[in-house]
């Protein structure tokens, strides 16, 4: 068996730009573009509410709503989220109740459904879908975050425009788009379709919310529909300087706590990890480079959708035994990323998983392995890192060392403890 090396604890450091009130942030941003030249008095407006875990989500929705009412305006909530919640409209109110968006919360109905309409062709020639029930209101206001996505590279991600396409175009919409992805540009069809919508889908607004590494609202941003492609690479560029980052770019093994729909649209967030373009295994140039990965578990806000498990390259039997096949299937298969469904080989405990990979990471020994050790990709304040980093932490300005080095703490099973915030 290969001999483990000894780890210690660090905090990182990260630019911290944050909204402060985030209520007074929503109102402050709605009243500058100003909505009570379009929307009047009996107004439905119908409110996106995405998948994804956000911070501050529900009272960011419930200070929309509240802005809305004082229009005199009727808001509903529209869960936006392509197939996520198991292609169901009561699994996607599941997902958003889940995230504390509930109807008494934000104080307005929630109207799930998975029907939609068709807007004609896009010039690529395939059909443009949008949600039902939201094409029914009045004005259709899109409330989303702005960063970088898991598959595709270029100056725009998920955002704003990406929510009118394959959150509001539900599970039917998503499918042609992931298809259109194949043969074009990422950028093409997210603009070509948002057009689209625009024009046809009584869209009065967008707010764009940013976040920092810490999982806290950096800025919430009101947009004009006209605006969206515009402004959208703008705030990209901010959303990439802030998003939380591995404190060393290489790495022999990466050891992940959770993954999970909440985390990152694709279990584990590429954009920390790499194999964005490799899929599951590192890919030649790529800046950040992991040599093996070993995921552990899956976040109970997944609701058992465990896309990103094929990302790594072992797990435990635990996070493949929480993965729901079916939902985890209809994801991979809308988005068109059969890899990241894949189960890699199974282990049953943790020290079993590391004495998998280990012996593969090359002519390093095990004992001198550049190992790092995380919660998830979004919570990357604290990490545990093996000895081979030890003089380059402590070299650094911007990551402060915790406590000195010790050896890993297995129990009895031969598992860590469930998150590394509990190894300080």
């Amino acid at each position: 068996m290969p001999d483990f090396p000894p780890f210690f604890h660090i905090r990182q450091s990260f630019p911290r730009p944050r909204e402060i009130d985030v209520a007074a942030a929503v109102d402050r941003e709605l009243d500058q573009l100003p909505l009570d030249r379009s929307i009047r008095p009996g107004h439905s407006v119908a409110v996106t509410v995405g998948s994804r875990g956000i911070a501050n989500l529900p009272e960011i929705v419930r200070a929309v709503v509240a802005n809305l009412r004082h229009l005199r305006a009727e808001p509903f909530l529209v869960p936006a989220m392509g197939s996520h919640g198991g292609a169901t409209a009561a699994g996607q109110r599941r997902v958003i109740e889940a995230y504390g968006v509930t109807e008494a919360f934000c104080g307005c109905p929630i109207r799930a459904n998975m029907e939609t309409v068709v807007l004609g062709q896009s010039v690529e020639g395939f059909p443009v879908h949008f949600d039902r029930l939201a094409f029914a209101a009045d004005h259709v206001l899109v409330c989303g975050r702005v960063k970088p996505h898991t598959q595709f590279s270029g100056p725009i991600g998920s955002g704003l425009m990406k929510m009118l396409l394959i959150g509001l175009g539900k599970h039917a919409g998503a499918k042609v788009y992931h298809a259109a992805f194949q043969d074009f540009s990422f950028d093409r069809i997210v603009r070509s379709v948002a057009e689209r919508v625009i024009e046809q889908g009584h869209v009065v607004a967008g707010l764009a919310i940013l976040e920092n590494a810490y999982d806290e609202t950096s800025r919430v941003v009101g947009v004009a529909p006209e605006q969206f492609g515009n402004r959208e690479p703008e705030l990209f560029k901010l959303a990439w300087d802030w998003m939380p980052r591995l404190p060393f770019r290489q790495a022999d093994v990466l050891v992940i706590d959770e993954i999970g729909k909440d985390i990152s649209g694709a279990g584990m967030d590429t954009n920390v990890i790499g194999r964005k373009e490799g899929g599951c295994g590192p890919a030649g140039g790529d800046p950040i480079a992991i040599k093996r990965i070993v995921a552990r578990s899956l976040t109970p806000a997944s609701g058992g959708n465990g896309v990103g498990i094929g990302i790594a390259d072992v797990c435990t039997r635990r996070l493949a035994e929480a993965v729901d096949r079916r939902k985890t299937l209809i994801n991979a298969v809308t988005a068109a990323h059969f890899a990241a469904a894949k189960i890699p080989p199974v282990l049953d405990t943790d020290r079993q998983a590391l004495e998998m990979v280990l012996p593969t990471i090359g002519l390093t020994r095990a004992a001198d392995a550049r190992l790092l050790w995380i919660r998830n990709t979004r919570d990357l304040e604290e990490v545990a890192c093996s000895a081979a980093y030890l003089d380059q932490a402590r070299a650094r300005s911007d990551l402060q060392v915790l406590g000195g080095l010790r050896k890993l703490p297995f129990d009895d099973q031969g598992n860590l403890p469930s998150s590394v915030a509990q190894f300080k």
